[in-house]
């Protein structure tokens, strides 16, 4: 692959000294990214907002569950505002999309036969997921990001 020399260059030194800490580097700084082009590529104000008047229906509709007709106005109110919100989160993943395909491939192709021990998960991709999830609730946090 075209990227295999580059990113062996960046991160292949830290694959031999310790993989799973290559994996967990690896998994922060690309939960880092996305996460700091979801900010800059949103409009934050906008989705507080959509944020706030989703969670505003869901109380609304607990509410009205026994209104029928309430419930399916409210229901379909919420549908908007989700669609809405989906809408203006789906810029970011267009801009970061390509990278990772990039990325996640030469990443499978570095770790299918390294061995990783992380309480009893010697899978990568499972490893990657957990320290992006949590990684990703921690900037998030830090970055204000809606």
């Amino acid at each position: 692959m075209v990227f295999d020399s580059f990113f062996n260059s960046v991160f292949g030194f830290l694959i031999e000294w310790n993989p799973l800490v290559a994996l967990i580097i690896i998994s922060f700084i690309l939960t880092a990214l996305i996460t700091i082009a979801y900010k800059y590529l949103t409009d934050q104000e906008l989705m507080k907002s959509l944020k706030a008047e989703l969670k505003s229906l869901q109380s609304e509709m607990k509410e009205a569950k026994h209104d029928t007709q309430k419930l399916m106005n409210l229901q379909k109110q919420s549908m908007e505002k989700n669609m809405k919100y989906m809408m203006n989160s789906f810029k970011p993943t267009l801009f970061t999309l390509i990278p990772l395909l990039i990325i996640f491939s030469w990443l499978r192709n570095s770790f299918t036969n390294v061995e990783l021990n992380f309480f009893g998960i010697s899978s990568w991709i499972w490893v990657y997921i957990i320290f992006s999830i949590l990684f990703s609730i921690v900037l998030r946090k830090l970055l204000r990001v809606h």
